[in-house]
């Protein structure tokens, strides 16, 4: 009897309380409509643990037919009849009509609907009814809100790369193992990145790879090309079906990378090629095979996307281009849906890079629809929320085609290793995509390690996931590509709270980290931007750069585009110095507000990360702080050495030591400041850049992980101010003995195969074999060397090719010209060719070396050879093969200065 009291008083309690409005019943019913929508009853579960979690027991049913539903949650999407019928007229007409986009709606008799135009929209609205839920710890009363994204694709990016080659391999040449990708293989990790991009409403994921087939299938006529044995390959077909259903579930599009032209190492080796050569013309071969590649891989992973990049691996801007796009790749998935016996063509994205995108569109669209262009934002780093120029014009281009342009963060080789999370720089650079490229797509690298996913550079036990550590990075973008136009005083609440949230403190200390990361994501884009040589993962620029590098960028083969068009309009420090010396006026940005602007930031960022006291997650957030107190002496290294370098171009012009005298106090204090920094990353760090290998040139060459921290990099800056002083003392002791001379070369005895001619390089010398053009100036140590003759019109129409033999190691002397136009030989650049430095020929060794009648001055490179027979190739174009030389002779590297814009000073430094 007694027990009966209890139970008919808790049932009273409950009924008044349900009739008083006071709270809900603390049971619901999830109704689903449709049938096989993983996407909806992925959102529904989610849903429903939000409930279980604050007390709600709930259970998932599903319908087919209209039911009563009052008091519960239904869920649905507009193209089911049944569940279109069971809502309230007044509700369903606030739905927008656009892929993704969901209301989540109550009516009067206290059901909720969740209505999505599609899966992906109905899976959205349950994730965020989800949210408030998990926020508030409660169940709205009432809730009437309708969504949308704002980009169509935001998508992150994984690679499965490596920081270094693996054996007998080239760069992007890296076969799926569990040596080599262990964590390719951990569901549990996935599962963990695959919640975090379906939480923060991420729709596409990016696996990029050289060449993924001869991993992932064998083929009937090529069975020879796989590169794994057959355990691995069975491995490699699971989790890779595995991981497609995954991200299937959650809305994620699987989207595959691949390189052209490379090809699977066992059938290049069968084959007698090379797995990677930009200067091949297509062979039928290995047309055929990439096209039963591709065919196999639609065939049997009908859902998943593919990306094509067409430049690097192959010469880039040609009709080579159009054809492999249009010849091979097309028609390889054209046949894989035949043999699957699938209609709707999977998208396939075009990577713009180092390629005619808009030529290769115009080709392609007649005979394929449901195409996407993809181009990079920034270069590979992140610079600046105000691109324009040329950069920005192609991007318009790509995307008045008529299809959806991709905007793509890159590598951000300028941001890594530090944390970033500027809110304020991440949001005005998702509007500068849609407002001033059109894009109407994100593509998301990691903030840092993208080399060596999926871990940071932390040095910690047990290393730290990228994913983990950089929360924020994907939250923010995420946030913005979904709606880059909300309220910037709210958004300071809102990141204020997650900040306080996830550090333990109140919203005004959240607000002050937060402060802390804009004020630091300022210091990297600035520095980039204003003194960097290139855009792309050749510098890192958290290592620094050396004194040559900021007084004579040239010569580090400068990539102007980033001033150009990934900058505001402003000035290089070579061309600040110039007019302080003609007192002339400057323009837009300047090298010196920069290096005030920089110290600011570091000083605030300082001061507003000491005002937190965090109390929790404390050791993430002293990992954090001491990134700010890295930020700062990296923002005063650059400032002091940048202040440096200005004395040091005036010389140039005024010949004046005493300008050098004013340069050595702000080198010291650079040097110093570079000290602190090296103390703050030694035991903190264990690298600087992820990308470990020859292709990483400033500040130093670094080859076999060789100078990725900065205590390597002490003594270089060290050694550099010692030498300077040097330089002054012999400058003021004897005039000039501070010039360092520079031997001439000598010909090596080489034995050319192809039945070419030599000529002697010298004055009034004819270099092309069909014209009469002279050289008008040279360098003297280039006088006397045996150059070989050659055909422009073959050069024009095929390109340049030398066949030779040698007993011994040496160096092949090229000359490029320094001027962009279609009919020269463009210089070797790592930021569009990975191969640029295999014979360490991507470094000018004589800047301004000859100069021919009519001509631009020509720079000359240097491409390295052992003893033995070789073939060097290269792309078309003129250019000047101008000898060979022992691969011992010296070749210092100096500004001969035939351009006439003034004498080499880079001998201060080395």
């Amino acid at each position: 009897m007694r027990k009966f009291l209890i139970f008919a008083f808790c049932f009273l309690l409950s009924f008044v309380s349900i009739r008083s409005g006071a709270t809900l019943p603390l049971q619901k019913t999830i109704i689903v409509y449709g049938r096989q929508q993983l996407r909806v009853q992925f959102g529904a579960e989610r849903l429903s643990k939000s409930l279980t979690a604050i007390g709600i027991s709930n259970r998932i049913e599903k319908k087919h037919t209209p039911v009563a539903a009052k008091n519960n949650i239904v869920i649905g999407t507009i193209d089911d009849q049944a569940f279109v019928a069971a809502i309230p007229k007044a509700i369903l007409s606030k739905l927008v009509q656009q892929k993704e986009s969901f209301i989540v709606s109550s009516a009067k008799d206290g059901t909720i609907y969740i209505i999505g135009y599609d899966a992906s929209g109905a899976l959205y609205g349950c994730m965020e009814l989800a949210d408030q839920v998990q926020k508030t710890k409660k169940m709205p009363l009432k809730i009437n809100l309708t969504d949308r994204p704002e980009m169509v694709l935001r998508g992150t990016c994984i690679g499965l790369q490596k920081p270094d080659y693996l054996p007998g391999h080239d760069v992007y040449e890296y076969p799926y193992t569990e040596e080599t990708f262990p964590w390719l293989y951990d569901k549990k990790l996935w599962i963990k990145y695959l919640d975090m991009m379906v939480e923060n409403r991420y729709n596409s994921l990016y696996l990029w790879n050289g060449h993924p087939f001869s991993s992932l299938l064998r083929l009937k006529d090529y069975p020879y090309a796989v590169e794994v044995d057959e355990a691995t390959l069975k491995k490699n077909e699971e989790i890779f079906q595995f991981l497609t259903h995954e991200a299937d579930k959650r809305g994620i599009w699987v989207i595959q990378m691949f390189y052209n032209i490379i090809i699977p190492k066992p059938f290049a080796d069968k084959h007698g090629l090379k797995t990677q050569d930009r200067n091949r013309p297509i062979i039928p071969l290995i047309a055929d095979y990439t096209k039963k590649s591709i065919t196999a891989f639609v065939e049997k992973y009908p859902n998943v996307g593919l990306m094509v990049a067409l430049g690097e691996a192959m010469e880039g801007v040609g009709q080579d281009d159009i054809d492999w796009f249009t010849k091979t790749i097309i028609p390889g998935v054209k046949d894989g849906l035949k043999a699957a016996g699938i209609k709707e063509e999977p998208p396939i994205v075009l990577r713009a890079h180092d390629t005619d995108a808009p030529s290769v569109m115009k080709a392609a669209l007649p005979l394929y629809k449901n195409l996407y262009t993809e181009n990079k934002f920034n270069g590979e780093a992140l610079t600046t929320y105000q691109p324009r120029g040329a950069w920005a014009e192609l991007n318009r281009k790509l995307a008045a085609i008529g299809t959806i342009n991709i905007s793509n963060v890159h590598i951000l080789a300028n941001l890594e290793p530090f944390r970033y999370g500027s809110a304020d720089f991440i949001q005005k650079s998702v509007q500068a995509m849609n407002k001033i490229y059109d894009a109407k797509g994100l593509h998301l690298y990691p903030q840092a390690s993208y080399w060596d996913w999926p871990y940071t550079a932390d040095q910690v036990n047990g290393r730290l996931l990228e994913v983990d550590r950089d929360w924020i990075w994907y939250k923010e973008w995420a946030r913005y590509s979904w709606n880059s136009q909300r309220d910037r005083t709210k958004e300071i609440d809102y990141w204020g709270a997650e900040l306080a949230s996830k550090y333990g403190t109140d919203l005004a200390g959240g607000k002050e980290i937060l402060n802390a990361y804009e004020e630091s994501g300022e210091i990297s884009p600035k520095l980039l931007r204003r003194y960097g040589i290139t855009d792309g993962n050749r510098q890192t620029l958290t290592l620094g750069m050396l004194m040559t590098q900021l007084i004579n960028p040239y010569r580090y083969g400068v990539f102007t585009l980033m001033y150009e068009s990934e900058a505001p309009e402003g000035e290089m420090i070579i061309d600040y110095a110039e007019k302080e010396w003609k007192k002339q006026g400057h323009i837009g940005e300047t090298p010196m507000q920069i290096a005030k602007e920089v110290v600011v930031h570091g000083k605030n960022a300082l001061a507003s990360i000491n005002k937190v006291k965090a109390g929790k997650d404390v050791e993430e957030f002293n990992r954090l702080k001491n990134d700010m107190y890295c930020y700062d002496e990296m923002a005063n290294f650059y400032a002091e050495k940048v202040k440096a370098a200005l004395w040091i171009l005036r010389f140039k012009y005024s010949n004046q030591v005493t300008d050098l005298e004013q340069a050595l106090p702000f080198l010291q204090n650079s040097v110093d400041h570079y000290a602190k920094l090296v103390k703050l990353t030694e035991g903190s760090y264990l690298y600087a850049n992820s990308m470990q290998t020859k292709q990483r040139k400033i500040p130093m060459r670094g080859v076999d992980k060789t100078f990725i921290h900065w205590k390597e990099m002490l003594p270089v800056f060290t050694k550099e101010l010692e030498h300077f002083k040097r330089s002054i003392d012999s400058l003021k002791s004897v005039k000039g003995a501070g010039i360092v001379t520079v031997q001439p070369y000598k010909n090596a005895e080489v034995k050319l195969i192809s039945p070419l001619e030599n000529y002697t390089v010298e004055k009034e010398a004819i270099v092309f074999a069909d014209s009469s053009v002279r050289i008008k100036e040279v360098a003297d140590q280039l006088t006397g060397l045996k150059g070989i003759r050659l055909s422009k019109t073959r050069q024009l129409k095929s390109g340049t090719e030398i066949s030779f033999e040698t007993k011994i190691p040496v160096k092949l002397l090229v000359g490029l010209f320094n001027q962009k136009d279609a009919k020269f030989l463009a210089p070797p650049q790592l930021e569009t060719d990975a191969s640029a430095n295999n014979y360490g020929q991507s470094e000018i060794k004589i800047s301004n070396a000859l100069v021919l009648n009519g001509y631009p001055p020509a720079n000359v490179h240097a491409y390295s050879f052992p003893a033995g027979k070789h073939t060097l190739t290269l792309g078309k174009g003129e250019c000047l093969v101008l000898g060979f030389i022992d691969d011992k002779q010296e070749l210092r590297i100096f500004n001969a200065g035939l351009d006439g814009r003034g004498k080499d000073i880079d001998w201060l430094f080395e």
